[in-house]
C-alpha cells in the first residue's frame, strides 16, 4: 500500500509525523550541509518499531559524479556510512542527488564515476538498502536533470539495480514535462521507488530548486497528484512545514495513499 508523508525534522521524526498526519517520513541523519558521519539516532528503536515508511536523505554536499577527488572520494565514503545507518533504523531507501560536473568536464566521466560507486560496493556485498538516485533541478552538466542524460546514466549502472526518486519540483524546474513523466521515467529506470511531491516557486525550465506548497506554486496541484497516483509509489512532500498537513490531505483526497 502506498504511504504518504513528509520530510520532517530529525530530532523527533515520529512526533513530527503525527503532527501532519504522515504515513511516511524522510529525514537526515546528519547535517545536510556537512561531512560528518551519522551517529545512531536516539529514537532508533522507536523508529524501527513504527508502522511508518521510513526514508533517509543523504547530505546535499555529496557529489558522486564530480571529477574533484576531494569531493568524490569522501562522498563515496559518506554514502556508505549513511546507507548503513539508514538500514539500521529500517529505512526503505537512501535518497541521494545525481550530482553534477563542471562545464568543461565530459559527462561520460561523471557517469563512469557513478558506475565505480556500485562496482566497488558490489565487491564487498553491496549496499544494505536501496540507493535512490534523485533527479535534480539545475545545472547544465548534471547527471539527473535532463532525462537523456539520466538514460545514459542508467545504461551504465542499471545492472546494479539502483532505485529512483522522482521530484516533481525538480523535474518541472529542470525542463521535463510532468504530463507523461511517469511513463518516461519507467522507460529509463524500470522503477520509481519514491515521489517527492513538491510544487515549484519558479517557472518551467528555470533551473531553480525552490519548493512551494501545493496551493502556492506554479504547478497545477492536480498534475502533482496525478503523477503520484500513476507512479503508485510512496510519496513524501518536502514543502514548507506550515502547509505540509494540507498537502498530504490534498493527495489523499485525490486518490493517493
Amino acid at each position: 500500500m502506498t504511504s504518504v508523508g513528509a520530510h520532517v525534522d530529525s530530532a523527533d521524526p515520529l512526533s513530527a509525523a503525527a503532527a501532519v498526519g504522515a504515513g511516511a517520513i524522510q529525514f537526515f541523519l546528519a547535517d545536510p550541509q556537512g561531512w560528518k558521519a551519522p551517529v545512531e539516532h536516539p529514537l532508533a528503536a522507536d523508529i524501527r518499531a513504527s508502522d511508518l515508511a521510513v526514508y533517509v536523505h543523504a547530505p546535499y554536499v555529496l557529489n558522486l559524479a564530480t571529477m574533484n577527488n576531494r569531493v568524490r572520494i569522501p562522498s563515496r565514503k559518506l554514502l556508505g556510512q549513511h546507507a548503513t545507518a539508514a538500514a539500521s533504523i529500517g529505512a526503505k531507501g537512501l535518497i541521494v542527488h545525481g550530482g553534477h560536473l563542471t562545464a568543461k568536464d565530459d559527462p561520460k566521466d561523471g557517469i563512469a564515476n557513478w558506475r565505480k560507486v556500485f562496482e566497488r560496493v558490489q565487491e564487498s556485498g553491496g549496499f544494505e538498502l536501496p540507493i535512490l538516485i534523485e533527479n535534480t533541478a539545475g545545472g547544465d552538466n548534471a547527471m539527473a536533470r535532463r532525462f537523456d542524460r539520466l538514460a545514459q546514466l542508467w545504461d551504465a549502472i542499471g545492472e546494479f539495480d539502483p532505485g529512483f526518486c522522482l521530484d516533481t519540483c525538480h523535474a518541472f524546474a529542470g525542463g521535463e514535462d510532468l504530463g507523461d513523466i511517469v511513463d518516461r521515467v519507467l522507460a529509463i529506470t524500470g522503477r520509481i521507488d519514491l515521489i517527492h511531491a513538491n510544487n515549484s516557486r519558479d517557472t518551467f525550465d528555470s533551473g531553480a530548486d525552490r519548493h512551494a506548497n501545493f496551493g502556492a506554486g506554479t504547478i497545477d496541484p492536480e498534475v502533482i497528484a496525478s503523477v503520484c497516483a500513476k507512479a503508485g509509489s510512496d510519496v513524501v512532500v518536502e514543502t514548507p512545514g506550515d502547509g505540509q498537513a494540507e498537502d498530504i490531505a490534498y493527495l489523499r483526497d485525490h486518490g493517493v495513499g
